[in-house]
């Protein structure tokens, strides 16, 4: 447990929350009904990419080998997503000036990912979902990275909504075909059999994905809360079913376990992101 490789990526991430909390301890009396949930969407985006950056440098050799490999120097690649995705992490969870800035490249960034690593692996596995679910995640994290930036640009809250938009509609079709596998995002890991009813909270999980789904890319009025339901919902599943999973993983998997933990988190903090620029309610200042 006290593993570099699993104490460096977790104490990050809990600075991060800490630190996060404390920047916006003014933005929760403030808010009214539903947009007490969406004051969470910047600490939720924040926290994982602390913790993914960290990673980047307890866990260094083996995330190298993802940089393709017609990229030289592929460990100076590693460390410098290491230091963008902190620098990310410290501005969006602070509140500083230069958040929005900070979103702006780290959704250029997750874009950049998606050209050069995704698409050839989805080229390469057209029949494998869960390559499509990875990339199409990494599209929906950039998106909610442009809605933190986006400010008054309206044509910039367009592409964040639509890239946002489109991965929930393909992750309510893969809960539906395979709901026994963990609901959020789509990937490998089955549901544990400690869980009660597991089919019923995949097809729950992608039923909100639908609805939430539909009316982003329609922007429906009733949008922002629709996503704002999605968020908690993924935020409840990170907290009750996927923190007690990697709680009580043994040794090998406890770092599959805390990359489930924050890619959960970090879809949650996208799709909350994602309805503080829909229509209906009070814009919320990200950044001071």
């Amino acid at each position: 447990m006290l593993s570099r490789l699993i104490f460096w990526p977790w104490f990050a991430g809990l600075l991060t929350l800490v630190s996060g909390l404390f920047a916006a301890r003014k933005s929760f009396p403030a808010a009214k009904g539903v947009e007490k949930v969406i004051v969470f969407g910047p600490i939720f985006f924040a926290v994982p990419l602390a913790v993914f950056g960290a990673e980047h440098f307890s866990n260094s050799r083996s995330i190298s080998q993802i940089v393709p490999p017609w990229m030289p120097a592929r460990m100076f690649w590693t460390y410098f997503v290491g230091v963008a995705l902190i620098s990310a992490a410290v501005g969006i969870a602070l509140r500083t000036t230069y958040a929005r800035i900070s979103a702006m490249l780290l959704g250029i960034m997750f874009i950049c990912f998606v050209l050069t690593i995704h698409i050839p692996n989805v080229a390469a596995n057209p029949n494998n979902r869960i390559v499509w679910a990875v990339a199409l995640r990494d599209l929906a994290f950039a998106g909610g990275a442009f809605a933190l930036a986006s400010t008054s640009l309206k044509p910039m809250r367009i592409v964040a909504r639509v890239l946002v938009a489109v991965p929930l509609l393909f992750f309510a079709v893969e809960h539906f075909l395979h709901p026994e596998f963990a609901p959020g995002v789509p990937l490998a890991k089955v549901t544990p059999d400690w869980v009660p009813i597991r089919a019923f909270w995949g097809c729950l999980t992608g039923a909100v994905l639908l609805i939430s789904g539909a009316s982003m890319l329609v922007d429906s009025r009733r949008a922002r809360l629709a996503a704002a339901l999605l968020g908690s919902l993924i935020a409840l599943l990170v907290l009750f079913l996927y923190l007690p999973i990697f709680l009580t993983a043994a040794q090998p998997a406890l770092l599959e376990g805390i990359n489930y933990v924050a890619d959960t988190l970090l879809f949650a903090g996208t799709v909350l992101l994602a309805a503080a620029i829909m229509p209906g309610g009070v814009a919320v200042d990200h950044a001071t």
